[in-house]
C-alpha cells in the first residue's frame, strides 16, 4: 500500500505515517528537500531521529527534530517550527506518527500566514482530510491562530 502524502502547498506535505528506512529514499524521489520530524524521543517509532537524521543525510534531505507531545505543546514551540517551516529548503515534508500532530501545525503556520481565523483553520484542515479529534490540539490551534 502506497503511504499518504498529503500535499498541503507547493512547499509543504504532510507525511501521514510513521516513515521506515525507505521512506527517506522515497521521500528524496519525489523531490522533497527536508524533512520535519515531530515525534517525541519517548514515542515508538518505526526509526529513531538519530537513525532518520542519517537516513536524510543520505539522501541529501536537511532534517530536524522538533518533539511534539500533547502536554508540551507551547507557542515557543509552534513558532520555533514555523520558523524552521520558513528556512529550510522547500518543498518539504513533515511527519509524526499518523499526521494529526503534523496536520495541525502545519495548518497553524498556513492559517496565520493567511490571517485566517481558528475556525477557518479547523474547518481548511478537516476539509483537507486532517481530523482534530484531540480536544487540546483543537483548542490550542483556535488559540494561536487567533493571536498571531
Amino acid at each position: 500500500m502506497e503511504k499518504e502524502i498529503k500535499k498541503v502547498n507547493d512547499e509543504i506535505s504532510v507525511a501521514a505515517f510513521d516513515p521506515e528506512e525507505n521512506s527517506f529514499k522515497s521521500f528524496a524521489e519525489k523531490g522533497f528537500k527536508s524533512v520535519i520530524n515531530l515525534q517525541t524521543d519517548e514515542e515508538e517509532q518505526n526509526v529513531s531521529p538519530e537513525k532518520e537524521e542519517a537516513l536524510a543525510k543520505d539522501n541529501d534531505l536537511e532534517y530536524r527534530h522538533i518533539g511534539v507531545s500533547e502536554d508540551k505543546l507551547s507557542e515557543a514551540l509552534v513558532d520555533n517550527f514555523r520558523q524552521e517551516l520558513e528556512n529550510l529548503p522547500k518543498p518539504i515534508v513533515v511527519h509524526c506518527k499518523s499526521g494529526k500532530r503534523s496536520g495541525a501545525l502545519v495548518m497553524m503556520h498556513i492559517g496565520c500566514d493567511k490571517d485566517m481565523s481558528g475556525e477557518e483553520v479547523i474547518k481548511q484542515a478537516e476539509d483537507m482530510g486532517f481530523e482534530c479529534d484531540v480536544p487540546e490540539l483543537e483548542q490550542f490551534l483556535k488559540k494561536y491562530v487567533n493571536e498571531h
